[in-house]
């Protein structure tokens, strides 16, 4: 395994991370297969894994928490999220200085840690003034519940925002975005993000760099039966496209050619990006965090990242 810091700040993340989304909970409700799962990734090197209190509605936290807690605490960094609705009760949402203090205590509880690595921001809240957010988030670092804090899915100007924020009145900022970033889905981060993430020392930890499974090629053939992106509810249901298929197809020679296969190219190819610090990936089977996990440390040649663009961009 390597590893990159955080930003520019001090704190040290494996390449490839182990995030609970859609994941614990949802397709693996089983805690011995979490266990397998986890238990080997931190065996792997892996010391980032990632959670959000929506996820299951707590229960991904739980079943990931249940087996972090046995290993030592300074060996890991474990992040958690907060903005999506919890219940149906009115403030049981957003960023709101009530829900973002509140929220962190359930998200330790069910973790079973007495801090978070990392809290992030699920999104931008627009109901909520910049300085209330900064300042609550800056509140769970000074009250020992957070190392950092980070941004998810924002806008860059509103992350900017809360860099400058903080700055100017003495308070912790955000070293972090967690954005959607894969090879089908390039054109936010490329064009908005990095531009300004890169400069401003805010790392990159990116979620659904696989597209869902999609760049893996798993859907050479057609669609098997189960798969994610087959379900019709699916979010990533339009990565499924003639084309798309097309274009993973034809990266297979280029991964072959280096002797890896297609998740470790498509996570490769993300990391290349200086201003990445982690690919965040699931795995419903061990032999999933296994091949990912290969990825870390692969560096790819300029002819090889331009004839990835070639099939990309055609």
């Amino acid at each position: 395994m390597e590893y990159r810091n955080l930003g520019k700040s001090g704190l040290k993340v494996s390449e490839v991370a182990l995030g609970g989304w859609e994941t614990y909970g949802v397709n693996v409700n089983e805690g011995q297969m979490v266990r397998e799962i986890v238990t080997r990734a931190y065996d792997l090197g892996v010391n980032f894994f990632d959670q959000a209190d929506v996820y299951a509605r707590g229960k991904s936290e739980e079943l990931m928490g249940a087996v972090l807690r046995e290993f030592p605490r300074h060996t890991l960094v474990i992040s958690s999220k907060v903005f999506w609705p919890m219940s149906d009760h009115v403030n049981d949402r957003g960023l709101s200085r009530k829900h973002v203090l509140e929220s962190i205590d359930g998200s330790l509880r069910r973790l079973g840690t007495d801090y978070l690595d990392i809290y992030f921001a699920h999104r931008y809240d627009p109901d909520v003034p910049m300085e209330e957010i900064v300042m609550a988030f800056d509140q769970v670092i000074r009250d020992g519940k957070a190392l950092y804090w980070g941004t998810s899915m924002w806008p860059a100007a509103r992350i900017a925002q809360a860099v400058e924020f903080a700055k100017a009145h003495g308070l912790h900022a955000p070293v972090t975005e967690q954005p959607e970033y894969s090879m089908i889905r390039r054109e936010r981060v490329e064009g908005e993000i990095l531009p300004y993430t890169e400069g401003a020392g805010v790392g990159l930890v990116v979620w659904s760099p696989l597209a869902m499974g999609l760049l893996t090629g798993k859907y050479d053939e057609g669609k098997p039966e189960g798969a994610r992106l087959t379900e019709k509810d699916n979010w990533g249901k339009n990565f499924l496209t003639d084309e798309n298929v097309a274009k993973v197809r034809d990266l297979r020679p280029i991964a072959d050619g280096l002797g890896i296969t297609r998740a470790q190219l498509a996570l490769a190819w993300i990391l290349r990006q200086k201003g990445v610090s982690s690919v965040i990936t699931g795995a419903t089977k061990v032999a999933q965090i296994e091949d990912t996990v290969k990825a870390a440390g692969v560096r790819l040649s300029e002819g090889d990242i331009q004839k990835i663009e070639d099939i990309l961009t055609r």
